[in-house]
């Protein structure tokens, strides 16, 4: 067996001793064969994977390194699907890949990964053979030798064992140290090692479980059901940006009512949303009709049509049906004091159900809350129109929160059952601006920070730049004021 790898050393082959101090509990001890299935009794063949991906493997070959196709892209390969990404793993140290490929970066705190570019903007992730968690010791930094290790330790690290299996291209073959073949065969979600520990070690591993099963159809392992049923309440010792993160992934996947429905089976649905505990079984079924619908947007993206939907939007979706319980939404339209109170109210309230909970930025609390509060105005001029008229009025169209309240509304409509046709998948295409445009900033993330001082010495600035993206969101080309 190869002994791991330490970062001491930029000579293939060179290593020190494996310290069993750095294994995670719950993982099986070392020593474990290996299954090798040659390549007429799997589905892969070369000529699916990305072409980047052939150039980066087969130069690792030829500098004398192993290099291997790990985690998803293995899994969907194997199950007939177009992987998203290909990762590479590989006993070459971030040091030597750097100098291997002149055109890459590493990133990385806890543990340096290396970003190969290619032309057309196609990044690969290459990452060093590792010997444990990425999450081991979460307030411990990483020593500077990484912890590198073995093929076998890369495999039992991992979350689920479908996500452990390793392509080699040299033979074409499948590795899999942890049965990982047999549960794809099987449709089976199971943890590697032992779920209790796992999960204990890192919670957020249950929710990767429910996503896999959510996105494939596969049924989740016994074993690994009924820990999630005891450790779901330690969620809440993760960083809530964490948590944010992971329920974004599913709410962007496409697989939302599935990952939902499983997730309402079992303790995590109340662990991570508690204030659904107190609405009745219509808000369910009313949140997975609109989950469904986002879900029919995301589906009908393309490469060359992609779709975007406003991370707020989604969470304002995922909340609409508790605050329509809440709150009485839509509710009478109201004006003056009465609309400032009941404004402040639910804001107040999502901050302290949602935002804390989830890291939520204070931009994107008040997009939801006035998306929540527009919903009367909205059905108002759906029943009345003006003056008789089909349609809504010349000036709630003018209106900045318009064309997404509408969005928010015919959702609305869905979940109720009110025979509404739903959202439209053409109303979220991605739109590229054109050359010379003028590209404005609207998403939080991307704006640059308000200065200190309104009117303060050396807060001036140019509005444009002759950097990509330009300054204030205003790109370079356009006319000067």
């Amino acid at each position: 067996m190869t002994e791991p790898i330490t970062d001491n050393t930029d000579q293939p082959g060179e290593s020190a001793p494996f310290d069993a101090a750095l294994t995670e509990p719950g993982l099986p001890e070392p020593g474990v064969e290996p299954r090798i299935i040659p390549e007429s009794e799997h589905p892969i063949r070369e000529q699916q994977l990305d072409r980047e991906a052939l150039k980066t493997l087969y130069r690792l070959r030829d500098a004398g390194f192993k290099g291997y196709l790990v985690g998803g892209g293995v899994r969907d390969l194997f199950l007939g699907r177009t992987p998203k990404d290909f990762d590479i793993s590989t006993d070459a140290r971030p040091g030597q890949l750097r100098k291997l490929f002149r055109n890459s970066r590493t990133i990385g705190r806890r543990f340096r990964l290396v970003q190969v570019f290619f032309k057309g903007g196609k990044i690969l992730e290459v990452s060093t053979l590792r010997s444990r968690s990425e999450f081991e010791d979460q307030d411990e930094v990483l020593a500077a030798n990484n912890s590198f290790g073995t093929l076998e330790e890369d495999a039992f690290r991992r979350d689920l064992t479908i996500n452990a299996l390793f392509y080699e291209v040299e033979n074409h073959t499948v590795i899999d140290y942890v049965g990982g073949v047999e549960d794809l065969n099987r449709g089976v979600i199971r943890m590697v090692g032992d779920p209790d520990l796992r999960f204990r070690h890192d919670p957020v591993r249950m929710l990767r479980a429910v996503r896999h099963a959510s996105r494939t159809g596969f049924v989740i392992d016994p074993a690994t059901l009924e820990a999630i049923g005891r450790h779901a309440g330690e969620l809440k010792l993760c960083p809530t940006s964490r948590l944010r993160d992971e329920v974004l992934k599913d709410l962007h996947s496409g697989k939302s009512l599935a990952w939902a429905e499983r997730c309402m089976d079992t303790p995590l649905w109340h662990t991570l949303f508690p204030f659904y505990k107190d609405c009745g079984p219509e808000a369910a079924t009313r949140l997975l009709r609109i989950l469904g619908e986002i879900d029919r947007v995301y589906q009908s993206a393309t490469e060359d049509k992609p779709v975007a939907i406003g991370e707020h939007f989604l969470f304002a979706c995922l909340l609409l049906p508790w605050a329509c319980e809440r709150f009485g939404l839509p509710g009478e339209r109201l004006q003056g004091p009465p609309f400032n109170r009941r404004w402040e109210e639910l804001a107040l309230t999502i901050e302290e159900q949602f935002g804390a909970p989830f890291n939520v930025t204070r931009m994107a609390r008040d997009r939801i809350t006035g998306l929540f509060m527009h919903l009367a105005t909205l059905r108002q001029a759906s029943e009345e129109g003006e003056g008789g008229k089909k349609g809504h009025p010349r000036w709630l169209k003018r209106k900045s929160y318009y064309r997404e309240c509408k969005h928010l509304y015919d959702l609305y409509r869905l979940a109720q059952g009110e025979g509404a046709e739903g959202i439209r998948a053409e109303d979220f295409a991605r739109k590229e601006p054109a050359p010379g445009e003028v590209s404005v900033i609207t998403d939080a993330q991307d704006a640059p920070p308000p200065p200190s001082h309104a009117h303060g010495r050396g807060t001036g600035g140019p509005a444009f730049s002759s950097h990509e993206g330009g300054v204030f969101g205003l790109k370079s080309g356009g006319r000067r004021s």
